[in-house]
């Protein structure tokens, strides 16, 4: 990814975590805030609410994810090495999404009947959360990957790990939420290695 399209995802995820992180804390004064509410406590207007979040229902529940961060984080942070960082982060995403399902397919919802984003599209419409979690979990391997590599790698975790990994691997496969777990934490396992290899000067 071009250094100048990572810069204006950085800007975009610093105003949707803003959004949400207003939302999140309406609601946790026992509110149940309107698009407009949000805006204003955001300090952004409706229509960049808009461009973020479909409605209300959608920016909610995804405010309501913000609970994960408290339970994954730690999980991993505490590791140097790049190899234990991933296996963490990766079991502690896989099993919480497994006990948010029915969230979690509240969100994928949300982003289907929005339509596809086409060839044109220049911001991702989700993901934020799960792109930080993998880029602090590989943060170790950065210098060894190089920044080309490394953005790669993480386009390529975003398959594993999620509620769209995890709905795979138990509706096409009937594995239980153990052998999901494992399989997700297996592949990154893998994928890194492979990455590391590859970087390695000749």
């Amino acid at each position: 990814m071009p250094m100048a399209s990572v810069k204006r995802d950085g800007q975009r995820r610093r105003t949707r975590k803003a959004i949400i992180a207003a939302a999140a804390e309406l609601v946790a004064a026992g509110r149940t805030p309107s698009i407009a509410e949000v805006a204003e406590a955001a300090e952004v207007s409706r229509r960049t609410v808009y461009m973020y979040f479909r409605s209300a229902e959608h920016l909610l529940a995804d405010a309501a994810l913000e609970a994960m961060r408290e339970r994954i984080e730690p999980q991993f942070e505490l590791a140097d090495d790049p190899a234990e960082r991933v296996e963490a982060m990766v079991r502690a995403v896989q099993r919480d999404v497994l006990d948010t399902e029915e969230l979690g397919r509240t969100v994928i919802r949300h982003t289907i009947e929005g339509g596809a984003p086409g060839d044109g599209a220049t911001a991702p419409r989700r993901g934020y959360r799960r792109v930080e979690w993998i880029e602090r979990a590989l943060e170790p391997a950065r210098a060894s990957l190089g920044d080309d590599a490394f953005e790669r790698l993480v386009s390529a975790f975003t398959l594993l790990i999620g509620w769209e990994a995890a709905i795979v691997l138990r509706d096409t496969r009937a594995l239980s939420r153990k052998e999901a777990e494992d399989v997700s934490a297996w592949a990154a396992g893998a994928l890194l290695a492979a990455a590391l290899a590859e970087a390695e000067p000749t």
